[in-house]
């Protein structure tokens, strides 16, 4: 009955704005960590625009945890727009807080690893930025959504292969001669890695919005 309920008033779009918004900055800083691990362009630059856009993602978020409590119908359930947004900031979150790593310890150099996931961090951020306008007409769009679900768990899934691969290599090279090395090295394999499994997060909580929608 509420549902039928739901269907009958009219609703408040300004959700998709503010979500399309934020994936934008998403994105934005996706590319700027690509660039930073990829050693294109300069290197300050791109650890400042990461910031930048990670500073605009927290204040879309604050507008969508308004919008949420002011609206009177949302688009889908409540809790699913909170727990999207919020997963979508945490993935930028962890890319701000990669930056931090790399600033903390000067690195301006990256293993070829990183820089691979790198490029995944950016598919998956693509890929959700894509999912996230489909999700104004949900029933239509589900197959679509579905297959963007599972091709960001499979990105996820090579960045667990590349985080691994990485620390052996990491091993080898500095574990008895540079322990330090070794330190910092695996710590930015594994905030990398972290970004990646925020994007598979995302993934999940649009497959939950599949399910309870369709």
């Amino acid at each position: 009955m509420l549902g039928w309920f739901r269907k009958l008033m009219p609703r408040e779009d300004k959700f998709f704005e503010l979500f399309e918004a934020h994936s934008r900055t998403v994105v934005g800083a996706a590319d700027a960590l690509k660039a930073l691990l990829a050693s294109e362009g300069d290197h300050e630059a791109n650890c400042k625009r990461i910031v930048t856009l990670e500073d605009q993602a927290d204040n879309i978020t604050r507008d969508v945890m308004l919008a949420v409590r002011r609206s009177f119908i949302t688009p889908f359930d409540r809790g699913d727009i909170k727990d999207l947004i919020q997963s979508m900031d945490d993935a930028i979150d962890m890319m701000h807080k990669t930056v931090k790593t790399i600033r903390l310890f000067e690195q301006t150099t990256f293993d070829p690893g990183m820089r691979e996931m790198g490029v995944l961090v950016v598919e998956a951020a693509r890929l959700v930025a894509e999912a996230i306008p489909l999700l104004d007409k949900i029933g239509t769009n589900a197959p679509r959504l579905s297959a963007i679900a599972e091709e960001v768990t499979r990105v996820e899934g090579r960045s667990d292969e590349l985080h691994d691969q990485g620390l052996k290599d990491l091993f080898r090279r500095h574990g008895a001669s540079n322990p330090m090395a070794y330190i910092i090295g695996s710590e930015i394999y594994g905030e990398l890695e972290k970004v990646v499994d925020r994007f598979e997060d995302v993934a999940n909580e649009i497959s939950g919005i599949v399910i309870e929608n369709v």
